[in-house]
């Protein structure tokens, strides 16, 4: 099939057409949490940025093979494979199974992601379970001349990587995604405990032997040891979508070292490159800084859902929380603050509302001409949208837009046709619901709030009528003000009064 759709792409710093290596069928790989605490507003938005990619493929017609991994061993408390297991130092801490923590924390991220509207991956392999993977692909690349043993832990040789790239001509050289060079890396690599182990400060672990107080440990032909963090999305991606896949996505803060660690073990296991597009998400921010666990900055999503934090008036609900995330565009920062919550609210009332509103619309004869061309033009253009890279806040502004054409409809300002009517139902529905994942289940819930308060405010506005008949204004003029104080919206219309509740 022939797509439309055009993404970035991190290793050649373009926009690129999207065209699956094996049409229709498409292999997406993304990074997964790290399972040793509660999920943040950092780890939402690489999960809503690639479950939009996946829904979005999904319904172009690709069949998507959606891999995240979850890290349950491997990631050391510092990337230059310094530290203490970041897994095994919190069930220190909390007495506990390494595997209780991991699952513990697994079974959190899913009931947040879940929450937010993600949909769950195809597969979603675990580090532990792919030990056997990973010392397969160490041997191998020890075996092509691109890594050493020393002390029980082998490391990569990213000088001799980079000399075979040089000799052969390969782009591949270590650096390439990142746009790194070796000399910058050197540089930027600290003196750090077990340093000496390597040839250079710079050559990343692919197995490291467990000191005697490491409690994940697996027998290996060169210790008892565990795999370095990089190994694990390289075999895992391989085993389930192949030598060569077509997109391998995650955080920005992933480019280096981990994203350009894993090509440097694809070419030097294979012979090739495994990834055919990088995506990136960029960060979530507070006051400019990254929002991580690292930098003791982040909010949980529970907090967020409870409204339990210093920096928060109130709770949010995940739809909220999953609009603030679509309002920008997944290349760009985010930067959080309660204020930009608070508009996102408000944002995603506007739309629900919209939605919910199109029930209420009187089918015309005809539409007038403004109605029309909107309606007409709202599908393609969303897709135009979409199809730019996922340019998400686009897709928002023009369902903004459609929204406005409902507002016009139910206020007696504009005409429709029912197969207008029809169109735009559909397309508003198709592209916050199916596409960005925007629950419904908040018109729903409007709906209901609506239906229980009904009977009680029509018997009050019939009060209201009868006092407007009578010119008793002042009495019509208290109710409404009750009613407005209340939370109810009343407008007055020439075929009487209609209310909304507000939020």
């Amino acid at each position: 099939m022939e797509s439309k759709l055009v993404i970035y792409n991190t290793m050649t710093r373009q926009k690129e057409r999207f065209e699956p290596l094996h049409a229709p069928n498409v292999g997406m790989y993304v990074c997964g949490p790290t399972v040793y605490g509660d999920p943040h507003l950092g780890h939402a938005r690489p999960a809503i940025t690639f479950d939009l990619v996946f829904r979005y493929l999904t319904h172009l017609g690709y069949k998507v093979r959606y891999v995240r991994n979850i890290t349950d061993v491997g990631h050391l408390e510092h990337d230059a494979d310094e530290g203490e297991d970041k897994i095994a130092k919190k069930a220190r801490l909390e007495q506990l199974e390494p595997m209780e923590i991991a699952q513990y924390y697994t079974n959190r991220y899913h009931d947040a992601m879940d929450r937010l509207g993600c949909l769950r991956p195809s597969i979603e392999p675990h580090a532990t379970g792919h030990i056997i993977e990973q010392q397969q692909l160490v041997r191998q690349i020890l075996d092509n001349g691109f890594a050493y043993e020393s002390n029980g832990s082998v490391y990569f040789d990213i000088e001799a990587y980079n000399k075979k790239a040089a000799s052969t001509g390969s782009q591949y050289r270590y650096g390439i995604l990142s746009g790194r060079s070796l000399e910058n890396v050197k540089d930027a690599s600290r003196e750090l405990d077990g340093v000496g182990e390597k040839h250079n400060q710079a050559d990343f672990a692919l197995w490291k032997k467990a000191q005697p107080e490491h409690i994940m440990r697996w027998p290996s032909p060169w210790s008892d040891g565990f795999p370095g963090w990089h190994c694990e999305c390289t075999a895992m991606g391989r085993k389930y979508l192949g030598e060569q896949f077509d997109i391998h996505g995650g955080g920005m803060d992933l480019v280096f070292p981990h994203h350009e660690c894993e090509i440097a073990q694809a070419v030097a296991s294979m012979g090739h490159p495994a990834v055919k597009y990088w995506m990136h998400n960029n960060m979530i921010t507070i006051g400019g800084q990254k929002m991580g666990k690292s930098l003791g900055n982040f909010i949980t999503l529970e907090q967020f859902f409870t409204g339990q934090h210093q920096l928060l008036s109130k709770p949010y609900s995940p739809m909220t929380i999953r609009f603030f995330i679509l309002s920008a565009h997944y290349r760009g920062t985010v930067d959080f603050s309660d204020e930009a919550l608070q508009a996102a609210e408000k944002g995603l009332e506007k739309l629900m509302n919209g939605i919910s509103d199109l029930s209420r619309v009187q089918v015309s004869a005809q539409c007038d001409a403004e109605t029309e061309r909107i309606v007409k033009s709202l599908r393609q253009r969303c897709y135009d949208a979409m199809n730019d890279d996922l340019a998400t806040p686009q897709v928002i502004s023009l369902l903004f837009e459609a929204c406005t054409v409902v507002n016009k409809l139910t206020d007696h300002k504009a005409t429709i046709c029912g197969d207008c009517l029809k169109e735009l139902s559909e397309v508003m529905h198709l592209f916050a619901e199916d596409i960005l994942g925007l629950s419904v289940q908040h018109a729903e819930a409007n709906a209901q709030r609506e239906e229980a308060f009904g009977k009680v405010v029509d018997m009050v506005l019939d009060l209201r009528a009868k006092a407007k008949a009578n010119k008793d204004w002042a009495t019509s003029d208290q109710i409404r003000d009750a009613l407005a104080a209340a939370g109810f919206e009343v407008k007055d219309t020439k075929d009487g009064a209609t209310w909304r509740l507000n939020k």
